[in-house]
């Protein structure tokens, strides 16, 4: 799964990266936690033109009939998004890339659960493969939330858990963005666990575990713990 992650490049990298004409000034983020606000990238309306949006992390489905069920929807199994009312409209209409420099995962041990960092590429940005809903309530107003797809772990991330984010390769960034393609076989190939020997993950400390904690010292490796082997 993604419960946690970050994104700390400043906006000027993150419009090189995901090539944006813009894109807001924003704080570097520790510890992004979900229902916070995340950055994604989407083909503006009937364009292949990219366009920075800010989603709610926790996808709220059209036919919800209140906001509570955000905070189930943070992931999507890639294996079954096809299928699932919660998230198979978005799936094939409204796809996302959610901009991230690293995450977040806990190794569970004997007496503790042991965070760890995950980076991609020595720490550049990178996106997971999101997902993207626009709810109204009663009164007309809109929220646009984004749930993150997930897949089995691949060789780094075994030792931590047995799912792992999507991670896309830059490559594939627009397919996966066009809105003119929605049948979900070709979609669903994009979707495997991300090569192994590009990602690297140390242990941090517990600080992340309080999702109001969002500072610096949230990547600081902790010495003197063992690795995820």
């Amino acid at each position: 799964m993604c419960g946690r992650f970050t994104q700390t490049h400043s906006a000027e990298s993150l419009a090189r990266t995901f090539q944006l004409a813009d894109i807001p000034q924003q704080a570097p983020r520790y510890n992004i936690a979900p229902t916070q606000t995340v950055s994604a990238v989407i083909h503006s309306e009937g364009t292949t033109e990219r366009s920075f949006k800010s989603f709610h992390w926790g996808l709220i489905p059209s036919w919800a009939k209140d906001t509570r069920i955000a905070s189930k929807l943070i992931n999507a199994r890639s294996e079954t998004v096809a299928e699932k009312p919660s998230f198979r409209s978005a799936f094939r209409r409204r796809r996302c890339l959610i901009v991230a420099d690293g995450f977040y995962e806990w190794q569970a041990r004997e007496a503790k659960k042991q965070p760890f960092y995950i980076q991609v590429e020595n720490g550049e940005p990178f996106a997971f493969a999101g997902l993207w809903e626009t709810w109204k309530d009663t009164t007309g107003e809109s929220i646009e939330s984004c749930t993150i797809l997930t897949t089995e772990a691949n060789e780094t991330m075994q030792p931590l858990h047995a799912r792992m984010p999507v991670i896309l390769n830059p490559k594939d960034w627009d397919f996966w963005l066009d809105t003119s393609i929605s049948e979900p076989e070709p979609l669903k190939s994009l979707l495997i666990p991300y090569q192994a020997e590009a990602m690297s993950a140390y242990p941090v400390s517990a600080k992340v575990n309080n999702p109001r904690y969002d500072r610096a010292d949230c990547l600081e490796r902790l010495e003197g713990e063992r690795s995820a082997s």
